[in-house]
């Protein structure tokens, strides 16, 4: 038999680390912090206290300190929204997105519920075409079939009867990528905030137009809300998917007057697309691009209370919400961190289309013209640089509220919580030490949050299953 030593030499490191870990004293109040964190795959170390004092005696009301916490240390969730990089953090991002999105689709968290009874619409709009890409197919169908297609000037075919599948490696890439415009590809990713800045105000003025006031006047008249998320298509350029709403002037609370309609609406959103533009920078490396939406454009109604027809307000929300978890691994995205240098690119684990839109991003980044644009900061996101999910102030609550909202609930749960009041005085001081986890320590929290979602899958199927009975 082996004795102890040898058996110890045969462990992995991961494995003598997680033994080091249980043999800690403090390993219970460890285990604690890591379920409390719900398993993060990169948590935050911090050191600090928080002291609650009574305004006039001075009296402590509550103290915590990480004195007697195991390395001295707290830890707290990392709240990366992306699957790839933290899937328990990225399942709550999720499930507050959700409940974002929807109430402002069906009321609550501050918002009435007879805003289901305004017009929305769940529009999507596309980027313009830089060059053709190869397409995915379905069925007998075939990607290019264009017999009489021809060549580009490179001699490249400009068609292609091949079939792809969702898993084949050509999709979305560029049929000839010399022809391929990434200069205009990767500025229109840095303008596309302008973009949507100018459409929103754009469909403003034609909602105040076809209502017959000015344009000036229209906040009296009406408030245009929106919610919207960023998805790269295959070709790596941008979706914009948005819920749109009218309200009356103040906002949710208030009915919208009865011009403003869902057609009405529809006919301001398409004309808007229609017509916005934005111009770049002249440069003598690319010259001056004119910046538009693509020519495909959908707007379709959300399914008000009582009526059958358009989208479920649930489908839409679960779609927000399932699609700002995506990391870069799931999407033709680039990369889920910043990129230091040029060198980073060559050995990125992405698309040689991908790549190209990177260089792209450094090559431009690097001229005058272009600096006020931070492309080289932006060339892991191929330039994009606004939040995959943004919102105007009116639309519904806001991500700050529902976990400020769950941080009560979790201090009340624990028997911490002391009301905010001027009869009180909050005294904190944190300072960040270090983040992320040991090799053992990550295989525990992997394993506590496996625990954690197979619970919930358990409980969501036994409400269910009352349900049905």
């Amino acid at each position: 038999m082996l004795d102890r030593a040898a058996r110890l030499r045969q462990l992995t490191e991961v494995d003598q680390d997680a033994i080091r870990l249980a043999q800690q004293p403090q390993f219970a109040r460890w285990l604690e912090q890591i379920t409390a964190t719900g398993g993060c795959a990169h948590p935050i170390h911090l050191t600090g206290a928080t002291t609650v004092r009574d305004t006039y005696s001075g009296e402590i009301l509550y103290h915590y300190d990480t004195t007697m916490e195991p390395g001295e240390r707290l830890l707290v969730r990392c709240r990366n929204r992306r699957a790839t990089v933290c899937p328990p953090c990225s399942r709550l991002h999720a499930g507050d997105t959700f409940h974002l999105v929807r109430a402002g689709l069906l009321g609550g968290k501050s918002v009435p519920t007879d805003v289901r009874q305004h017009p929305r619409l769940f529009v999507t709009l596309t980027a313009p075409g830089f060059g053709p890409v190869h397409h995915l197919t379905t069925g007998t169908e075939r990607c290019r079939p264009r017999r009489d297609a021809g060549h580009c000037e490179h001699g490249r075919s400009l068609s292609c009867f091949a079939r792809h599948t969702a898993t084949n490696r050509l999709v979305g890439q560029p049929l000839c990528p010399d022809c391929y415009d990434y200069a205009g590809h990767v500025l229109w990713h840095a303008h596309t905030g302008e973009l949507w800045a100018r459409f929103t105000r754009s469909v403003r003025r034609a909602l105040a137009s076809a209502a017959g006031i000015a344009q000036s006047r229209f906040p009296d008249h009406a408030r245009l809300s929106f919610a919207k998320v960023a998805e790269y298509q295959r070709r790596a350029a941008i979706h914009i998917h948005a819920v749109v709403r009218i309200d009356g002037p103040n906002g949710p609370h208030d009915p919208p007057l009865p011009w403003a309609t869902a057609d009405a609406l529809t006919a301001a959103i398409r004309t808007a697309a229609r017509a916005v533009t934005v111009h770049t920078p002249y440069s003598p490396a690319t010259g001056e691009h004119t910046l538009r939406w693509g020519a495909q454009l959908d707007a379709r109604p959300l399914r008000a209370f009582g009526d059958d027809d358009g989208l479920a307000d649930d489908a839409v929300a679960a779609y927000v919400a399932k699609y700002v978890t995506k990391g870069a691994a799931d999407t033709a995205a680039g990369t889920d961190h910043r990129l230091t240098s040029a060198d980073e690119i060559e050995t990125a684990p992405v698309s040689p289309h991908l790549r190209t839109l990177m260089r792209a991003c450094w090559r431009l980044g690097g001229l005058p013209e272009f600096e006020s644009l931070r492309l080289r900061a932006w060339a892991h996101t191929l330039g994009y640089r606004g939040h995959i999910l943004t919102k105007s102030r009116a639309y519904s609550t806001t991500y700050s509220t529902l976990r400020a909202e769950r941080a009560g609930h979790e201090r009340t749960t624990a028997g911490a919580d002391l009301p905010d009041s001027p009869d009180t005085i909050t005294e904190a001081r944190w300072r960040y030490m270090d983040s992320g986890h040991t090799p053992g320590a990550a295989l525990i929290a992997a394993g506590i949050a496996e625990d954690l979602t197979r619970n919930r899958e358990i409980a969501r199927e036994e409400i269910s299953q009352r349900a049905a009975h």
